[in-house]
């Protein structure tokens, strides 16, 4: 029930708005009062924690085969390719088919993936293409599902509460980077390598349980159906004239660019650059875990504060802190103050994101949804493997904490020059 207004209000106040009545708990979890979505978040939660289970196991799994930065930063390229060559088609395809069957075969092909890195390991079987071949087939199945997944949360919430599910769902996904690594050292530890990956394959029926169990999602009827390649098209062009989503799409890019290598040197931070604190593993999953605890203070920060005013100039001032945050955790040697900056700079990474999706998902009509948020999608998954093999084969030649200053020294003056420059009107117009 809302609640009177003080007698000392003004009389000619304004009534206070819907958002302002909403509970605190409300703006900050309510999405997960519609069923659908709490069934398909508390999935991706299970299947999540098992993906970072892997990713924790699969980097010592390259290490130990090779012992190369360089191999790190491939490992993560390949598998971020399929996003860069097939998630445009993949979000035609979500626009045109019913995303929860996409969704679900893309859980069938991730589980086989990691089904056979689990048997390769456990049989001693494996070589460091095998990881790759295996890394690449998992991002096919990412490019296909990544889209249907995004664009189906929309389906799920009211829209007020979209912002509210984008942070949620941002939450679990960090949630499980902390928990991830955390179950990966246990498993890596009492059970063996190969453990960890079975679990992960596991992990992926979980939401195809949950996507049989939510109602038929009903879509009002787009225009007539055209080939893949002029929907894709027509999606190409719709963000290229909104000027709004071209500048989003561009940030995006050198944000992962700059800011993503540093989660794939951190096994390198672990084992070479930060020599005290326990063994290499236990600071490898302290430092993944941090930066998740960070990621999630960061997506509940945004949840809570749903729409806000100047969304525009907090996600361009998120991005400045976080290329001074990259430069200072290069410097440090100290395990404590690594895990310190690390955890800020996963509340102005998930900031950062969280607001620029926030921005996407509420611009974009429905019946572009799925191409628009692929292009999009591209742009975040994409920069993120180009700027690791890069900063592998740098981190090679010269350290992976040189790569690092460097890269977030990079990233603040791109940012200042933009805000100084005009280019980033249409955020700071918002």
């Amino acid at each position: 029930m809302p609640q009177p207004v003080s007698s000392n209000q003004p009389p000619d106040a304004p009534p206070p708005t819907v958002e302002q009545e909403r509970t605190l708990l409300h703006r900050t979890a309510g999405a997960l009062t519609h069923r659908d979505f709490r069934l398909v978040w508390f999935a991706a939660l299970g299947s999540t924690i098992g993906t970072w289970m892997q990713k924790f196991a699969q980097s010592w799994l390259v290490l130990d085969l090779t012992n190369s930065n360089f191999y790190l930063g491939l490992d993560d390229f390949i598998s971020q390719l399929p996003i860069l060559l097939f998630m445009l088609i993949g979000g035609v395809i979500a626009d045109r088919y019913d995303r929860r069957r996409l969704l679900t075969w893309s859980q069938y092909v991730q589980a086989l993936s990691a089904f056979s890195l689990a048997a390769l390991v456990f049989w001693d079987w494996i070589t460091i293409w095998h990881v790759l071949t295996l890394s690449f087939l998992s991002g096919c199945a990412q490019a296909f599902g990544g889209p249907a997944y995004q664009s189906m949360i929309p389906s799920l919430v009211p829209r007020r509460d979209l912002p509210n599910a984008i942070a949620l769902n941002s939450t679990q996904f960090n949630l499980s980077r902390v928990l991830g690594p955390m179950g990966g050292t246990v498993i890596l530890v009492s059970i063996g390598m190969a453990g960890c990956f079975f679990l992960n394959g596991l992990s992926f029926f979980l939401v195809v349980v949950a996507l049989a169990m939510i109602k038929p999602i009903v879509r009002p009827a787009g225009p007539a159906r055209r080939t893949i390649w002029a929907e894709l098209r027509s999606g190409l062009d719709y963000v290229l004239g909104e000027r709004l989503l071209l500048t989003l799409t561009v940030l995006v890019t050198i944000s992962t660019f700059l800011a993503m290598p540093l989660l794939t040197l951190l096994p390198a931070f672990a084992r070479n650059v930060l020599t005290d604190g326990g063994t290499p593993e236990v600071r490898l999953a302290y430092l993944m875990a941090s930066q998740g605890l960070g990621a999630i203070a960061g997506a509940l920060i945004v949840g809570a504060l749903g729409r806000f005013r100047h969304m525009g100039l907090a996600l361009l001032g998120l991005q400045v802190a976080m290329g001074l945050l990259l430069a200072a955790f290069g410097l440090s040697r100290t395990p404590l103050v690594s895990y310190a900056i690390i955890f800020i700079s996963g509340i102005a990474f998930m900031g950062l994101f969280s607001i620029s999706f926030s921005i996407v998902q509420l611009a974009v009509p429905e019946e572009l949804r799925g191409r628009v948020v692929s292009i999009y999608m591209v742009a975040l998954r994409g920069g993120g493997p180009l700027g690791a093999l890069a900063a592998g084969a740098l981190a090679d030649v010269y350290s992976p904490p040189t790569v690092v200053v460097a890269n977030g020294l990079l990233l603040s003056a791109i940012t200042v020059g933009i805000l100084i420059s005009g280019k980033g009107r249409a955020l700071r117009a918002l």
